[in-house]
């Protein structure tokens, strides 16, 4: 049996689509945030939080100016640095099969996260899937000056494109907002994913949204 997909190539958000780092984020969060002398998000709070640049959820949520919030940026940087980007994370089920899977067809895939680009290198590196990866994109140290989830997704396609693959027709994966925004700046189909952390409407604007890994690989794998 044979597998093709619908789509030249798939890029991949990273936090609330591949990987659950929420143990680790509120754990980090609540460290600086006190630091500040503001107050810890609770685990339901969380879906402020993930998906967002951080440089911006601290003026968001919290009511940081600009100045504030590059400074708390940096803080919580330096806070997962040391705690080691990795810790508590966890592949939600299914999905590194996917990938593997994806692989396998011939299909290419990047990361196109508005997470720092050296903490997705290092998700990816541990959870073993660069094999399966042309190109690994995420947001540059600042988170300003590549942040946005649109530039993130050209970035991603321009390093596929330089890669020899073909990006005529490239689905996003994603669980937020953000991702069916960027996808729509380029004009790139949008699969919203349920599992990750977002509110019911934000799906809205997508190509299609699923509940489970099964019903994605429906999406994106045809056997035949």
């Amino acid at each position: 049996m044979t597998s093709r997909s619908p789509f030249t190539c798939v890029l991949w958000d990273v936090d609330g689509t591949i990987v659950d780092a929420s143990d680790g984020i509120l754990r980090r969060l609540t460290i600086a945030l006190e630091h500040f002398g503001k107050p810890a998000p609770t685990r339901a709070e969380l879906v402020h939080w993930i998906g967002p640049p951080m440089f911006d959820s601290f003026q968001t949520n919290v009511g940081m100016s600009p100045a504030e919030a590059t400074e708390a940026v940096a803080y919580y940087r330096t806070i997962g640095k040391a705690d080691g980007y990795t810790t508590g994370a966890k592949l939600y089920p299914g999905i590194a099969q996917l990938i593997g899977d994806l692989d396998a067809a011939g299909i290419a895939q990047a990361t196109a996260s508005s997470k720092p680009e050296v903490q997705v290198v290092a998700l990816m590196e541990h959870f073993d899937l660069v094999p399966h990866l042309q190109a690994m994109a995420g947001s540059t140290p600042d988170e300003k000056t590549l942040a946005s989830k649109a530039d993130i997704v050209a970035e991603a396609l321009r390093r596929l494109q330089a890669a020899g693959a073909d990006t005529s027709r490239p689905v996003l994966i994603g669980d937020r907002h953000h991702d069916v925004e960027g996808g729509a700046a380029h004009d790139v189909a949008v699969i919203f994913v349920r599992w990750g952390f977002s509110w019911p409407h934000e799906s809205e604007g997508a190509t299609a949204a699923v509940d489970d890994v099964d019903a994605l690989r429906a999406l994106l794998l045809i056997e035949d």
